[in-house]
This record gives C-alpha cells, sequence and structure tokens, in this order.
C-alpha cells in the first residue's frame, strides 16, 4: 500500500510561520512534522510515499531527498500556482498512487495511531475507511457520526476526523480535474454507506496553529 501525505496548503493560522516556510517543514521535538510521519509510515511498514507540493513546496524536496534516508521512496506531485484544495490535490496524484487503495494523511497533524493496522482496514466495496477522534476544544462540532462502524454526515453527536484513513481511488471516479475539496467526495459516498471509520482514542493533534506548534514541541521534549 502507498501512503500520500497532503503538504500543499498555505497554513493561514500558522502564519507568521508560513510566510518562510511551508507548515509540514515546521519543527517539534527536534524533526519536521512531515519527518514524523515518514519515519512512522517506515515503521509501519510502508514503502511508497507521494507528496504534493504546493505552498512554498519547493522548499521540501531538498530536505527529504528521495526518502531513502527514512527507508522510502518518495514521489512528488506538483500542483499549480494557488494550490488545488484535498480532492484536486489527490486526484492529480493519482498517476502516482495508482489502482489500488492507499493511505492518506494531513502533513500538519500529529498521531500515535498504529498505522500498520489502517493498511487492512478498507473492506471489499468501501470506498474510503476514515480515523476519527472525540472532538477537541476548539471543534466541539465534530464532522461525521460513526454508528456501527460506518460513518455517516446525517446523525448526531459527530466525532472529528483526524486527517487520516485510506482512500480507494474509486471515490474519484466521475470527478473532473482541478480545485475541489474532498470533504464532499466522503459525504456522497457517506449517503450510499460505502465509507467505514474507527474511533481513535490515543494521542491525536492538528498542529495548526503556532501554539498548537509550541504545545507540541514541549511535550515531545518531555518525552525524551
Amino acid at each position: 500500500m502507498r501512503a500520500m501525505i497532503l503538504a500543499a496548503g498555505r497554513g493561514e493560522r500558522m502564519r507568521p510561520l508560513t510566510d518562510l516556510w511551508p507548515k509540514p517543514l515546521l519543527e517539534a521535538g527536534g524533526r519536521s512534522l512531515i519527518e514524523h510521519h515518514l519515519y512512522r509510515l517506515a515503521g509501519a511498514g510502508f514503502t511508497e510515499v507521494v507528496i504534493n507540493l504546493g505552498h512554498l513546496g519547493h522548499l521540501i524536496p531538498p530536505r527529504l531527498g528521495d526518502g531513502s534516508r527514512y527507508g522510502l521512496r518518495i514521489d512528488y506531485s506538483p500542483e499549480p500556482p494557488g494550490a488545488l484544495e484535498t480532492g484536486g490535490g489527490i486526484q492529480h496524484a493519482l498517476g502516482l498512487l495508482g489502482e489500488a487503495p492507499f493511505l492518506l494523511i494531513n502533513g500538519d497533524i500529529w498521531s500515535e495511531h498504529p498505522l500498520a493496522a489502517l493498511r487492512t482496514a478498507l473492506a471489499a466495496g468501501d470506498l474510503a475507511h476514515v480515523v476519527l477522534a472525540p472532538n477537541p476544544p476548539y471543534k466541539p462540532q465534530g464532522d461525521f457520526a460513526l454508528v456501527g462502524g460506518r460513518v455517516r454526515d446525517d446523525l448526531d453527536p459527530r466525532l472529528t476526523y483526524c486527517g487520516l484513513g485510506v482512500i480507494d481511488p474509486r471515490l474519484f471516479v466521475g470527478h473532473g480535474p482541478g480545485r475541489f475539496p474532498l470533504a464532499p467526495l466522503l459525504t456522497a459516498a457517506m449517503a450510499e454507506d460505502a465509507v467505514s471509520g474507527e474511533l481513535h482514542q490515543g494521542d491525536w493533534r492538528d498542529i495548526g496553529t503556532p501554539e498548537r506548534l509550541a504545545e507540541l514541541d514541549v511535550w515531545l521534549a518531555l518525552r525524551r
């Protein structure tokens, strides 16, 4: 199974840090956010990773190289100016991802989810499997409901999408190229009962602001 790390976003909430650096290269615990992902992916048995490039994306390949230092092979998917959002960025990279389901992970999260378990999480016939977590204080409304292992967009209470899951490329069949988010494709698949999910109770963080980045940096330093 290949993996894709979403790394093209502008990171508006992380400014001014992202005025000079792409958000995935911001550091916590002595490593960039994206390098934490790469080491964890390698440890979980993944060998091929696709990274999309948008805002200041030209700075990422010189830092990560071909992936060999992490025990991986990295392919890059540069996007046109303005980027393509999540859905458009994934579709733009499908030629590198192939026809099999792939792991999808947001570049600006921290998680201790056992990634190896996701290699077999997608059941035959499903278009996606997503990881959900209890709602953090800054997002009390959540995103989706989880009922009997199935994910719904029309029920409450809701949980928060972790920016982590498995996607079947068939999710994009019939959708034209361009700039578009991933969420509407997921909700359409949910309406067809084609999305499974799981609740992750372990550590997970959306590193979306300088304050959360600093908190993660301190937390990781205390764990050394």
